[in-house]
């Protein structure tokens, strides 16, 4: 637990040394305990910016309001609509890049107004193992990843923001609703309304790390393994079932391999 302590105070010292910082925030693990030390750091100097849009579910963004206004932390929502960015409706291998190298020139632009130069986002070390385009984006337009800087990792910002008192502390991970998507498959905003609803469904029956992958009209749902059972239930599965088709899915199908981060990567050449 030193050395765990020892990093956090690396990184209230590196938030200090930023004067005034605007976080992108969406309401996850990692940026509710990035916007929570650089706020105990710099007070008013820190505040929260959040994208609106198709991708991100509006449970995110009411949870994401809330967590700032129960901290007092000024937060801008902005409107960024991917649909809107050349070539991301086509979801080439590269749209996380796309993808985040618009929001945070919109991000940049909003904190700039308030006369706020430096950005922050909340990716960890656990981030560069994967393919992470948009990391590329971040790391072009020079916006800074204090947590990887600090040598963070999930689970250690998961044990700190437990001490801390954050109701994240032990929420599920959460990737936009674009990454549902295979790649090369076209992105809809009735698509992504399909599978934020599908989701829904899963975490209003109690299950908590869930995906629902999109692959034409059929759903490819991952869970933890330890909940498959549950949800092979006679009577819950047929009732699933009939609530997806009611969403637009023609079928619905369990991933036996269970829960895993950037599953559509498996798509890509190995190269990649």
């Amino acid at each position: 637990m030193d050395e765990l302590h020892e990093k956090y105070q690396t990184l209230q010292k590196n938030l200090q040394a930023c004067g005034r910082i605007a976080v992108a925030f969406s309401g996850g693990v990692d940026s509710t305990f990035l916007l929570k030390a650089a706020h105990d750091a710099l007070g008013d100097g820190a505040i929260a910016v959040t994208a609106r849009s198709c991708s991100f579910p509006k449970r995110e963004l009411r949870e994401a309001q809330a967590f700032c206004k129960a901290e007092g932390v000024r937060q801008l929502v902005i409107e960024s609509e991917e649909m809107e960015i050349a070539g991301f409706r086509h979801n080439p291998k590269n749209r996380c890049y796309l993808c985040k190298r618009a929001l945070f020139e919109k991000m940049t632009a909003a904190a700039a107004e308030l006369g706020i130069t430096v950005i922050a986002e909340g990716s960890n070390v656990d981030d560069e193992g994967d393919y992470r385009p948009g990391l590329i984006a971040i790391r072009e337009l020079g916006v800074k990843s204090p947590l990887r800087e600090a040598g963070m990792t999930k689970a250690e910002i998961r044990a700190l923001s437990r001490e801390l008192g954050l109701p994240t502390w032990d929420k599920q991970s959460f990737a936009c609703l674009s990454s549902r998507f295979v790649y090369g498959e076209e992105i809809t905003p009735e698509k992504l309304g399909m599978v934020d609803q599908a989701e829904q469904l899963l975490l209003d029956l109690g299950f908590r790390q869930v995906r629902v992958r999109i692959h034409g009209t059929i759903a490819r749902i991952e869970l933890q393994p330890e909940e498959m059972d549950r949800f092979l239930e006679e009577n819950r599965k047929h009732r699933l079932a009939e609530q997806f088709h009611g969403l637009g899915f023609t079928y619905v199908t369990l991933d036996l391999d269970g829960y895993k981060t950037g599953s559509m990567n498996k798509t890509l050449p190995r190269e990649m």
